[in-house]
């Protein structure tokens, strides 16, 4: 089943502008995986359900080749709107039917995306397309942890309040992010494969951003198909909820926050 949730023209804005770019943590672990059980040369990387090219442009300069791939074609113009990358492509498309001959990509990666994916279907083009030792990388992220001088905990308190409301709204394969891929980990047919369940990035973000954040999410721009207006007002009082507990007037003003990531790995045999 391929999930249609990212698709408008304005929700692919807020996605370009809004979402978080992997961080190098999490690259090197993943280029370090690549030279251990491949090797070089790294030709072709294959980023599945891309967005707007967040994960595509990381990799970029350490491929031959990236293809991005997404359902989206909304996503798929903003992504390739972006200059400076003349060794990517964007191609529409599903993670299940793979654009590619046997055994011919390097490496098959997926930010915060794995979990919309047919499993069964997914795992068996992985098998297909990936070159003998080619590896596959899947990540994400569970747990947002927000600190501003000694208001951290009354920050994660809105925060938390902010998910509770879109709860109703949060589609079943969201939970299958938050197991950090666990079944898809279990059911991955590669003897070579591993779960990394904690990695944590410190970064700031400033209130601004982290409420366009929140607006990226599938879960919000549900909300905000049934109810505008309360969406709207979600967000107004979440961001003026967070400078009021921090005590400034500025959106501009930056918090301390905390994500751990999970990536699974797992290599083709030979």
């Amino acid at each position: 089943m391929t999930y249609r949730l990212f698709e408008g023209k304005v929700h692919a804005s807020i996605y370009q502008r809004y979402r978080f770019t992997p961080p190098d943590e999490i690259k090197n672990i993943i280029l370090q995986y690549l030279d251990e059980k491949k090797g070089q040369p790294h030709v072709l990387a294959v980023d599945l359900g891309c967005g707007t090219g967040q994960n595509s442009r990381l990799l970029a300069p350490y491929f031959q080749e990236v293809v991005g791939i997404d359902i989206s074609e909304c996503q798929l113009e903003e992504a390739r709107a972006v200059p400076g990358y003349p060794n990517i492509t964007y191609r529409k498309g599903t993670a299940e039917e793979l654009p590619f001959p046997d055994g011919s990509v390097d490496l098959l990666t997926a930010a915060s995306a794995a979990h919309w994916f047919d499993q069964t279907r997914f795992l068996t083009e992985a098998s297909r397309a990936l070159k003998p030792r080619g590896c596959m990388a899947l990540l994400g992220f569970k747990n947002t942890r927000l600190t501003y001088q000694a208001c951290g905990e009354r920050l994660n308190h809105v925060y938390e309040e902010v998910r509770q409301v879109l709860l109703p709204y949060t589609n079943n394969q969201v939970a299958v992010d938050k197991s950090k891929l666990e079944e898809l980990y279990s059911a991955i047919p590669f003897p070579d494969k591993e779960r990394i369940e904690r990695i944590r990035v410190n970064s700031t973000i400033s209130v601004r951003n982290l409420v366009g954040f929140i607006e990226s999410w599938s879960m919000f721009q549900d909300y905000k198909r049934k109810d505008p207006q309360a969406a709207e007002d979600l967000l107004l009082n979440t961001q003026k909820r967070f400078l009021e507990e921090m005590g400034v007037t500025s959106p501009d003003t930056e918090i301390d926050q905390e994500l751990e990531y999970f990536c699974v790995l797992a290599s083709k045999p030979q």
